[in-house]
């Protein structure tokens, strides 16, 4: 149920700017994939794209569907990459839901404008790829990679597909099952924050924002300790 307008004009300054004790917000949670199998370095760009996850990353995406069980859920979204996807058809499971994939939700792409069947180290060089890593350490900015999607780019699609489900949604708990670059790029533009990376997220951690009237409150950051307790925490 809504706030009534009195009990409106009772809350503090702070209350109103974080949405405390309001009624009518809604709660986006954030969920990073549990871990993926990572390629070798003999893999193709295509490769990296879309690796399943692994048997711990299965393990994770169980932990977090059933940390996540005991809470209403209305809606469970993901990327359309298998390793947020299943992470997301784990979550909806619990609620008796079905997941609407957005493929904007999919993680950045590194060296996307390249042929999926080459190297990028082929491509570019050895020498272009370590520059390119260590100018990435420096700015944690996606344009730190040559051929790629931009920064600006990257954001914007995010912002749309995060935002959509959320005005979707008024007033309800949605899951966003993804990556932990969606997850920074999008918690980065509430921040007003300049890097596309500013923390790491660690697999199948949850990420909290509250939302209403325009308004976008981040209310925890890497939620982990229910995996570090059974053993499964990995970043």
């Amino acid at each position: 149920m809504g706030s009534t307008s009195d009990e409106q004009q009772t809350k503090s300054p702070i209350e109103q700017a974080f949405l405390i004790r309001d009624g009518e917000a809604g709660e986006l949670i954030l969920v990073r994939h549990g871990q993926q199998v990572w390629p070798d370095q003999s893999a193709s760009n295509g490769e990296w794209v879309n690796p399943p996850l692994s048997e711990l990353g299965l393990k994770q995406a169980e932990a977090v569907a059933e940390y996540l069980a005991p809470e209403p859920i209305s809606a469970v979204y993901s990327s359309n990459l298998d390793r947020a996807n299943v992470t997301g058809r784990r979550i909806a499971e619990r609620h008796e839901l079905d997941v609407e994939v957005v493929p904007d939700l999919a993680e950045f792409h590194f060296y996307g404008q390249l042929d999926p069947n080459e190297r990028p180290r082929d491509v570019l060089g050895e020498k272009i790829i370590r520059g390119t890593q260590e100018r990435f350490v420096q700015t944690r900015k996606w344009d730190s990679f040559p051929a790629s999607e931009s920064s600006i780019d990257f954001r914007r699609r995010v912002g749309f597909a995060v935002e959509s489900a959320v005005a979707s949604h008024p007033g309800e708990r949605i899951v966003v099952a993804c990556h932990g670059g969606v997850i920074n790029a999008y918690l980065a533009e509430i921040l007003g924050l300049p890097q596309d990376m500013f923390f790491p997220a660690s697999h199948a951690s949850i990420h909290r924002v509250r939302y209403n009237a325009g308004r976008r409150v981040i209310t925890s950051l890497n939620e982990d300790r229910f995996l570090d307790d059974a053993g499964l925490l990995s970043q």
